[in-house]
């Protein structure tokens, strides 16, 4: 079974032709002028693309499904989450397995490995988290990369925090064996105190309260610190949600240094602001993130560094919950359990909010949602370029379309959407998944098709 594409505008981080696509199985066969008699084969597939952009699948290399958080479960299981992302564009998700404390690296990989065995409709990896740091953990790391692990992650808050012995331990490991580790960056200290001081009168109760005890010097100051905890290891390392200009700033002097630091950022990031969580009314708690939102200026600023190269890679950090669910810290922000639903609207927000209102170019939302993203994490170029012999994985767009989000609309369980009434310009029309359609308009064709991406070192 053969399919052509034909009269679309193929994106690239290098620029956009027209050129028709064949593909064969689950590879792209030829790149060029198809002609007949090929395409009047029985069969062979004809779709007309004309007047609309090809882009390669697009990777979310951050997300959080089946998470056991806060005292809950993520809403979005894998069955759900990929059905979302494919839905919008995303043909490949990287999620996080964690090996707890008192867990090998490989008993974390295995429980995540059952998670997603529920049902996949797009491919999918995972980084390992760590928990702890120790001999074991050290050898295992190899064990690891064989299997195709190959991206590691490491948090400066949260219980599963790592002291900074352990951190550059971990990097001076990795760098050894050729992988490579994000970070989550906020210095939990002061947010603990803050968090106690908030908890203390009638702040207990306003959502606000979450946004204000993170404030952006404690992800400055942890990013600082990571980078010279790298530095002196030597390290390649990646800075993953960046929220803020000051963050953005330590990320700038550490490559005046010479330092090779990758940096991420999320469309929250770029859309929303904190005064979102600036009401009396409960619903602010839909918007608790962690980094939390911050400024309409860092918003304006993070799409000027992703515009000048200074950010890599665009992803979600997908992590959703009920309204229901929220209300578990209706009494106390501190339980509010933390984490925005954006997976199935990361290439379209791009597409609208970036491409349209020219803030960028086509060619950098493929860089950073596509292109970037596999080379980072080991898919290249298997993935996230439409090359002969790669993955027929594709994205077409219709840019004419136009829509409103809206909550009812959506594939995820959260019953909210965080992006709830904004009207986009531009549709994804089609997504291809190695060769088959899979969406079609935001509903998905055919489900459960992903496959494990056992990947390689990064490359950017």
């Amino acid at each position: 079974m053969l399919t052509v594409i034909k009269n679309g505008t193929i994106v690239s981080s290098q620029g956009t032709y027209r050129a028709d696509i064949l593909i064969e199985g689950e590879k792209i066969k030829k790149i060029g002028n198809i002609e007949e008699p090929l395409t009047r084969n029985s069969d062979t597939t004809i779709i007309d693309a004309a007047g609309k952009y090809i882009f390669p699948g697009f990777i979310d290399a951050h997300t959080h499904f089946d998470l056991h958080v806060a005292g809950t479960v993520t809403c979005d299981d894998f069955y759900t989450g990929t059905k979302a992302a494919v839905s919008g564009g995303t043909t490949t998700i990287i999620d996080f397995a964690t090996a707890y404390k008192g867990e090998s690296l490989m008993e974390g990989l295995k429980n995540w490995q059952k998670k997603a065995a529920k049902g996949c409709s797009c491919d999918y990896s995972f980084h390992m988290s760590f928990s702890e740091w120790n001999p074991d953990r050290k050898r295992e790391c190899e064990v690891m990369m064989n299997e195709g692990i190959t991206t590691f992650k490491v948090y400066m808050t949260y219980a599963d925090m790592l002291d900074d012995r352990s951190i550059y331990e971990i990097l001076v490991r990795l760098k050894e064996i050729g992988g490579i580790t994000g970070c989550h960056c906020e210095n939990s200290g002061l947010i603990d105190s803050l968090r106690d001081e908030y908890a203390s009168d009638e702040r207990i109760s306003k959502p606000s309260s979450h946004y204000k005890t993170r404030p952006a010097a404690a992800e400055a100051e942890a990013i600082n610190r990571l980078l010279y905890l790298a530095y002196v290891a030597g390290a390649d390392v990646i800075d993953v949600h960046l929220t803020c200009e000051e963050g953005l700033n330590e990320i700038r002097g550490a490559r005046k240094r010479g330092q090779k630091v990758y940096a991420e950022t999320c469309p929250q990031y770029l859309l929303l602001d904190s005064s979102r969580l600036d009401t009396e009314a409960f619903s602010g708690a839909e918007f608790v993130c962690a980094p939390p939102l911050r400024t309409k200026h860092d918003n304006e600023v993070l799409w000027k560094a992703i515009a000048g190269g200074e950010i890599q890679t665009v992803s979600t950090d997908h992590c959703s919950f009920t309204r229901e669910q929220r209300l578990l810290g209706k009494d106390d922000f501190r339980k509010i359990p933390g984490g925005l639903n954006g997976v199935e609207y990361r290439g379209i927000l791009m597409f609208s909010e970036g491409v349209k209102k020219g803030r960028i170019s086509l060619e950098k939302m493929c860089e950073v949602c596509s292109e970037n993203p596999a080379k980072l994490y080991g898919m290249y170029p298997r993935k996230g370029v439409i090359a002969e012999c790669s993955d027929a994985d594709i994205v077409i767009i219709d840019p004419n379309d136009e829509y409103t989000i809206r909550a009812a609309d959506q594939l995820s369980a959260a019953d909210y959407c965080n992006y709830e009434g904004l009207k986009v310009k531009g549709r994804i029309e089609s997504v291809f998944l190695r060769g088959r359609k899979v969406a079609e308009k935001g509903r998905v064709t055919e489900e459960n098709t992903g496959e494990f991406i056992k990947r390689g070192k990064y490359s950017l």
